[in-house]
C-alpha cells in the first residue's frame, strides 16, 4: 500500500476495483479507500493478472503492506 497522504499511515479499504484474474495495467485504478478526511483510489504500481487480493472490504491497510499480487 502506497502512501496516500504525509500524515495517514492507513486506510479503509472501501472497494476492490478489479477482481482476482482479472488484467490490470499499471496506474489503472485498483481499489478504492477511505481516510479520516477523503475517500480515493489507489492505482496499480505494475501491470498484470491479479492472481490475488489480500484484504476483505472494511479492512484496515497499512502502509506498506501488500495488498494484492500480480502474474
Amino acid at each position: 500500500m502506497p502512501r496516500v497522504a504525509e500524515t495517514v499511515d492507513s486506510v479503509y479499504l472501501v472497494s476492490w476495483l478489479k477482481a482476482v484474474g482479472d488484467m490490470v495495467n499499471e496506474g489503472e485504478d485498483l481499489l478504492e479507500v477511505e481516510t479520516d478526511k477523503a475517500q480515493l483510489t489507489v492505482p496499480s504500481p505494475a501491470s498484470g493478472k491479479i492472481t490475488e487480493l489480500r484484504f476483505a472490504i472494511d479492512a484496515e491497510i497499512n502502509t506498506g503492506d501488500v495488498i494484492a499480487v500480480l502474474e
